[in-house]
């Protein structure tokens, strides 16, 4: 199931690749560090708009740090009775996400680097200090399903970061991505349908809530 958009949800912004890449050197060109944020549901391109981007800006521009850095191990899912619903807006560490941004968002030149978890899919788990961000890379760009969430300790992330846009594509390719990506990870097909149209779609449902917070809503095919 899915939520139907609100009538006074506003219309995606389809723009290209050389657009959003635009619209990222501005962020990045601002006075001091600046963090950008890209949120979404599960399936939306997220990570690969974020890579995009810093590719395409370079590294001495740009650096990535993912949310799913920050969800909690197995062992604590298990610990929790969370195992079974991982990607869950309770399943993550908002407390030391929250941290880990206004850390990027106050180093400066000269800082030693930061550095930042990153979370691997080919075992399902996070592994600490997995990407070094230098002190004098003026943009972060940072991608995750709850950027604009408002429990927790989410909005003090959100608060220190310049824009947050959120990526919007069709279900069905969405849907289709994600089942391709369970399936590619040891999933079975039917296992793969299930987790997409199940728990990945109960945290679509809650994103999508979040949509018209976000300074830009994008429509983007890759």
């Amino acid at each position: 199931m899915t939520v139907d958009p609100s009538p006074s949800t506003r219309p995606a912004t389809p723009l290209t690749t050389a657009q959003l890449v635009a619209r990222a050197r501005a962020v990045a060109a601002r006075d001091g560090r600046t963090i950008l944020g890209i949120t979404g549901a599960p399936g939306a391109g997220k990570s690969t708009l974020a890579r995009t981007i810093v590719e395409a800006l370079g590294p001495r521009l740009a650096v990535e740090v993912g949310m799913d850095g920050f969800h909690l191990s197995n062992a604590v899912l298990e610990e929790l009775g969370r195992r079974d619903r991982k990607g869950a807006i309770d399943t993550f560490d908002d407390a030391g996400y929250a941290a880990l941004v206004a850390r990027l968002g106050d180093a400066r030149a000269g800082d030693p680097p930061v550095y930042a978890p990153v979370f691997r899919r080919e075992i399902e788990e996070p592994i600490a200090a997995g990407v070094a961000v230098p002190g004098d890379v003026p943009l972060v760009v940072t991608e995750g399903n709850y950027l604009l969430a408002t429990s927790g300790a989410w909005p003090d992330a959100r608060a220190r970061m310049a824009e947050i846009w959120y990526l919007e594509v069709p279900d069905d390719v969405r849907l289709a991505r994600l089942e391709e990506r369970h399936h590619a990870f040891g999933k079975s097909r039917d296992d793969a349908r299930r987790w997409a149209r199940g728990s990945d779609q109960a945290n679509a449902d809650l994103i999508v809530t979040t949509r018209d917070a976000a300074d830009l809503v994008v429509g983007w095919s890759g």
